[in-house]
């Protein structure tokens, strides 16, 4: 370093760096085009996973083993999910709804679950004004049937 007039060991030594850090050279990417054909086929053929990338890559001439293969393609994040979703039916964003700008306009209900001393549940059903947050009922059963005939508001 000769702009302080201080030497490079000495600089180091005061920063309590390695020397090694300062002649440090990074080297290129050997794999740089196998990772692009990796994602290519990955990016055309979304259901392959690593092991018929592997084959397809065989196929095209690359003498490459599994696991580097394996290796590159969890680095590249192209992991492919092996279990299907609960849910069948894609989620909605819901963006229809409205504020609600007086009362009675709109209304949210929501069942909460205890438990009594004596180990029997139960089981309570709030219905809250979403303008004035005021709750008009608040019901408490040990169960709710499908229908809920009782209530009148």
């Amino acid at each position: 370093m000769t702009c302080y007039q201080v030497s490079t060991r000495r600089a180091c030594q005061v920063l309590r760096a390695p020397r090694s850090t300062l002649y440090y050279r990074p080297r290129k990417d050997e794999q740089a085009f196998l990772r692009k054909r990796i994602k290519e086929i990955a990016a055309t053929r979304t259901r392959y996973g690593y092991k018929r990338i592997h084959t397809v890559l065989q196929r095209e001439g690359w003498k490459v083993n599994h696991k580097r293969i394996y290796r590159l393609y969890c680095e590249e994040g192209l992991q492919i999910r092996h279990k299907r979703p609960k849910r069948r039916v894609s989620a909605k964003v819901r963006d229809d709804r409205t504020q609600a700008i007086r009362p009675n306009q709109c209304w949210s209900m929501d069942f909460m679950a205890d438990q009594l001393i004596d180990g029997r549940r139960i089981r309570v059903l709030t219905i809250v004004d979403n303008f004035s947050r005021v709750s008009p009922l608040i019901g408490v059963d040990f169960r709710y049937k499908g229908c809920v005939m009782w209530l009148r508001l």
